[in-house]
């Protein structure tokens, strides 16, 4: 997530430089046949690119809000997640009667939220993230869950035997929320919490789990590919055929001129059709950027960020004052 005011200019043009480069190459392949080449049939009627410019900016727009309602309801689901554990944080602390009981079910959520954002990070074949142009950009910032390995992480959190199991398990953190379950069970059996306690304590259990399947909605199911492919296409023919349409309309305008200007207008399609393509490539590579917003690209929900702000609620609910750091952004990018 950006926490600054907005991306630089110049930070921008970086990032999408690459398609600059084949936009200017698409531009002045044209110019060269038309203007010197003499291949004055090789321009097309400028209606022909205007519709499929129209169509394209729809296909684009949809796009763009579907993207958004993603990362949205990604964040929205990471909110609840927020409050839920405050709520599991005060339950632990006031249900119980004994400090270590109410700690160990404290500390054993923050190993849930680490497993948890840490299979929110692993790599799917639909993600963009490995793309040159996001590659180059994580040099800008960091991602957590890449600098250090799960087990780690875990270890300050489990006991050897609880760090042992969930460690053979395929989806960590569901294991770790059924331990929770079973905790409270125990607690239960063992008379030192109330039926009614127990309930409200299994009820937030419920409502972690529920939290935690969206989150893997989101992550294990893209954006659809059928959408994705036909914007790009759309994107790339009308970008191909801008400057094909653009050539007799600016050559209708060198009658219209006198000086040296005059029969050299065609040049000028090379930067005006490399604008309006940037606009259209810029507006998808946005989009692509906000498809799935547990990636690591420098545009997802900040869950690292949460997460950290949760631990240091729920200690600091449980007395402590030796408390981890909260995340701070580099180069205003926090994940």
């Amino acid at each position: 997530m950006h926490s600054g005011r907005s991306y630089k200019f110049s930070e921008f043009l970086s990032w999408t430089r690459r398609n600059i480069y084949i936009l200017l190459l698409i531009g002045i392949i044209p110019v060269l046949f038309y203007q010197v080449a003499g291949l004055k049939w090789i321009a097309i009627p400028w209606s022909v690119v205007a519709l499929l410019g129209t169509a394209t900016a729809f296909i684009v727009g949809f796009k763009n809000t579907q993207t958004y309602n993603r990362t949205w309801e990604a964040r929205q689901i990471w909110g609840a997640i927020l409050n839920s554990s405050r709520t599991w944080g005060t339950m632990s602390r006031d249900f119980i009667s004994n400090p270590e009981k109410s700690k160990e079910l404290v500390y054993r959520h923050f190993a849930w939220l680490t497993a948890l954002r840490y299979a929110m990070r692993d790599t799917k074949a639909w993600e963009n993230s490995n793309k040159s142009y996001n590659i180059e950009y994580k040099a800008y910032y960091s991602i957590p869950e890449m600098e250090t390995p799960l087990e780690d992480e875990l270890k300050k959190y489990l006991s050897d035997d609880e760090l042992k199991y969930i460690l053979t398990t395929k989806n960590k953190a569901a294991q770790l929320l059924s331990l929770q379950s079973k905790a409270t069970k125990q607690l239960f059996d063992n008379k030192e919490i109330e039926d009614y306690r127990f309930v409200e304590m299994q009820k937030a259990i419920k409502d972690l789990f529920d939290q935690q399947g969206k989150s893997e909605r989101i992550k294990n199911f893209p954006y659809p590919r059928q959408f994705a492919t036909i914007n790009s296409f759309f994107i790339k023919l009308f970008c191909l055929l801008l400057p094909f349409g653009m050539l007799k309309e600016f050559d209708k305008l060198n009658e219209s001129v006198d000086g040296f200007m005059k029969g050299n207008l065609v040049w000028l399609v090379i930067p005006f059709s490399v604008l309006i393509s940037w606009v259209y490539t810029s507006l998808e590579q946005v989009g692509e950027s906000t498809e799935n917003p547990f990636e690591g690209s420098a545009n997802d929900v900040p869950i690292s960020q949460m997460s950290r702000a949760i631990e240091i609620d729920m200690r600091e609910m449980l007395g402590e004052t030796n408390l981890p750091p909260a995340l701070q952004p580099k180069n205003n990018i926090i994940l």
